[in-house]
């Protein structure tokens, strides 16, 4: 991967709604980007729901979440971080490369 073929953050964001959409249904299609996760989702998006989300994005873009690295209860709260932390990851594998 090099750095001019990473996806921009738009498509990103679109990308990551379908994941949690799979995950938790349709409406997170009509979610505002910075909408709390936890607080819109409620009990569905539990330590369990959000570690599904989690292990999806792993699954969906290649890449690694370090539960002690990357704070996961901050990043993963919001469609916008989320998509924002992917973007970060894949733009670092593209300059320092890497196996993921």
């Amino acid at each position: 991967m090099t750095l001019s073929s990473v996806p921009t953050l738009d498509s990103l964001q679109r990308r990551t709604r379908t994941v949690l959409a799979g995950l938790f249904g349709p409406e997170i299609d009509d979610l505002p980007a910075d909408t709390p996760l936890p607080e819109t989702l409620g009990d569905r998006y539990d330590s369990l729901g959000a570690m599904e989300c989690v292990t999806a994005m792993e699954k969906e873009f290649g890449i690694e979440v370090d539960f002690v690295e990357h704070d996961v209860r901050y990043t993963f709260a919001q469609l916008d971080r989320i998509a924002e932390f992917v973007h970060s990851q894949l733009e670092d594998r593209a300059v320092f490369g890497g196996s993921r």
